[in-house]
């Protein structure tokens, strides 16, 4: 499966926040690898094995999956009014997502492969 199969299996509902998601992904994420992993699409880094970013259709929510450790304790402030897992911050309304907190997540993670401060 590839990311635009996926992208047509998902509800209408959610869909255009998900494109949107992906735009953003691959916007922020230059020279990332787009694949699929554990059946959601995930972003690598070139010449890494573990991706980075991550995001999927739940049931109940949208989830964006944010692995850098750095990068979230950078943004501890601003993920806090959000419903955030360990790793994953989950949106219940796709009307809600907070696409400008993403980008500058994913900005960040860009960065911070780069030696850059987040």
């Amino acid at each position: 499966m590839d990311v635009a199969t996926y992208l047509a299996a998902v509800p209408d509902a959610r869909r255009e926040a998900l494109v949107r998601v992906r735009e953003l992904c691959l916007r922020e994420l230059t020279g990332f690898e787009e694949y699929i992993a554990y059946g959601m699409p995930a972003y690598l880094r070139p010449g890494e094995t573990v991706g980075e970013i991550a995001w999927a259709n739940q049931k109940q929510y949208i989830s964006f999956y944010l692995l850098r450790t750095d990068v979230r304790d950078a943004f501890a402030n601003r993920l806090a009014a959000h419903d955030m897992g360990k790793a994953c911050l989950r949106f219940r309304n796709p009307a809600k997502v907070d696409f400008d907190l993403l980008r500058d997540l994913l900005r960040a993670t860009a960065r911070a492969g780069q030696g850059k401060a987040c």
